[in-house]
């Protein structure tokens, strides 16, 4: 039997509470970004989380260098910290240190002290989103105007915390 609860509670963490996506690239350099889209389920065999960043986004360079990054959720206390560090670029001042956030690692993924819930994932599978592959062109127009799409990356879950 499906637990609606269950999945009215992660639509809700995702959509309405957000959630930082870290990643760390060779050099140890990390960063995050504020993110609302995402996905959590069984695929492949495998439990997984699904994440999607334009690779205009300064995180995008992290994620594609590293094989590991987590997703991390936060009580409502700090919605103006996550959105700060969603409108300000890593590439222009150091918005972590900034935000006042520790940076822990786990699996060489790496994650936030204050963070209620952090999910680590070991990338699995990446693609771009393809504009051909569209059935509601009304989505394409909205969301990719500026022609700007998504990379997905699937990632296996590794640990909850």
């Amino acid at each position: 039997m499906i637990n609606k609860i269950a999945i009215d509670k992660t639509i809700e963490l995702i959509r309405d509470d957000w959630f930082l996506i870290t990643a760390m690239k060779k050099d140890g350099q990390v960063n995050t970004m504020t993110a609302q889209w995402g996905t959590i389920g069984y695929l492949w065999g495998r439990e997984i989380a699904t994440i999607y960043i334009r690779p205009t986004r300064f995180t995008h360079e992290f994620i594609m260098e590293s094989e590991s990054f987590s997703i991390s959720f936060f009580d409502k206390s700090y919605k103006e910290k996550l959105k700060y560090l969603g409108t300000v670029s890593g590439r222009d001042e150091d918005k972590i240190y900034n935000a006042n956030l520790s940076i822990m690692t786990k699996k060489e993924a790496p994650y936030f002290k204050e963070a209620s819930m952090t999910i680590v994932c070991k990338k699995i599978y990446l693609s771009k989103i393809d504009k051909n592959g569209f059935l509601d062109r009304e989505i394409d127009k909205k969301v990719y105007g500026d022609n700007d799409y998504h990379t997905v990356i699937v990632g296996e879950i590794q640990e909850i915390f």
